[in-house]
């Protein structure tokens, strides 16, 4: 199956230092038992969880936190070259990872690698083990690099200027093809000969709040010590305002930064760019938003897209600011990015600097964003799993 397995079909490389009759009897006895369980991929797991896996097959967790390594810190690309192993996780390998087993590891196919003019943003193109496509998007900046990733193939949120929101929505991701987005990232940074990734930001494909669990299951695995070790302080979460997912990230406590889109400061404004508003209009919006500064005194981060005559007006800038009061945010401007679909425009630089004056005059910070990868539909809005680049 393309896009799906990085292991030797036939499993034979795990039991080559096992007597041959102890090995057939140990792989016939867990394959048969794990027959009747779906195929999961072990970059779904959590390190607890693999553990479990170890410790319910008579083996120690040693050997999960061996295996770990090997998957998230050496990004191991064959596992039957990886020198260390001992022989018990061999043959539990060759168990149980594999076609027709219980675990297989993602490994999406790249089917393309599009470098943006300015030479330091590249979009890949993912084709998943079911067929369907996502995009990521590597951006340099100096000293670090930044992995903008995608949760869903596809969005239901509708935002009329987002090229994914076009799209509709097709399915959401698992947490290991979120975090094998990550791996991809890192090994095409090792590649070029870059240090590792030093943020991530869900702000791909998808929208996160609605695939919570499973980009929750993700992160956990992400800001592992012991494998990617992205820090949670490093990773942000972006939303078009899905309530009862910045409820629970503020009950749940966690660790990272909360972008909120809001592109309108009234609820006829905000309805005609982000039909999500109709479900969770901006007054209950913005009551979760105080409600998680509250219980967890963390900045919010406000995403506004500029569209000439739409949302670029002073006097909209002024009641952007009259919503936020009391809040600790920071409000990131983004000139508009065309999809095609869109018939807006983007504002003019002068626009944004009057825009930005006016929340600077209320005391509230704000950066204009910096336009990555426009050339290669990699900007801010412009993902849309492009299956003419393949």
């Amino acid at each position: 199956m393309r896009g799906t397995y990085l292991f030797p079909k036939d499993g034979q490389a795990f039991v080559s230092q096992a007597a041959p009759a102890v090995a057939t009897l140990y792989m016939d006895m867990t394959t048969v038992a794990a027959s009747t369980a779906a195929p999961r991929s072990l970059l779904d797991l959590t390190l607890a969880e693999l553990e479990r896996e170890f410790v319910a097959s008579g083996l120690s967790p040693t050997h999960a936190r061996t295996l770990w390594r090997a998957l998230h810190a050496d990004l191991a690309a064959d596992l039957s070259a990886v020198p260390n192993f001992l022989p018990p996780l061999r043959r539990w390998l060759a168990a149980h990872l594999g076609d027709g087993r219980r675990f297989f590891i993602d490994a999406p196919e790249e089917t393309a690698d599009i470098a943006s003019t300015d030479g330091l943003t590249r979009k890949f193109l993912f084709r998943l083990g079911d067929g369907q496509t996502i995009e990521t998007v590597l951006m340099g900046f100096k000293g670090r690099h930044t992995a903008c990733l995608s949760t869903q193939a596809g969005c239901a949120m509708g935002c009329v200027f987002c090229a994914t929101g076009q799209m509709g929505f097709v399915r959401h991701l698992r947490p290991g093809e979120i975090v094998a987005q990550v791996r991809q990232a890192e090994l095409a940074l090792r590649a070029a000969g870059h240090d590792g990734l030093r943020n991530l930001v869900l702000m791909g494909m998808g929208e996160p709040l609605h695939n919570y669990d499973a980009v929750m299951t993700a992160l956990e695995i992400i800001t592992d010590r012991r494998g990617l070790n992205i820090g949670p302080g490093r990773i942000t979460i972006s939303t078009v305002g899905v309530v009862p997912g910045i409820l629970r990230l503020a009950e749940e406590q966690r660790p990272y930064h909360l972008a909120v889109s809001l592109h309108g400061a009234t609820e006829e404004e905000r309805s005609a760019l982000v039909p999500a508003s109709r479900r969770w209009p901006l007054a209950e919006l913005m009551a979760a938003c105080r409600t998680y500064f509250a219980q967890t005194g963390r900045r919010i981060f406000f995403e506004w897209t500029l569209i000439a005559g739409a949302n670029d007006s002073p006097a909209q800038a002024g009641r952007l600011a009259a919503l936020l009061v009391g809040l600790d945010s920071h409000v990131n401007l983004i000139p508009l990015n065309s999809t095609g679909g869109f018939a807006g425009t983007a504002t003019s630089n002068m626009a944004a600097k009057a825009f930005q004056k006016v929340l600077q005059a209320a005391g509230i910070p704000s950066t204009i964003r910096q336009r990555r990868g426009i050339d290669v539909a990699a900007g801010c809005g412009q993902l849309r799993a492009d299956r003419s680049l393949e």
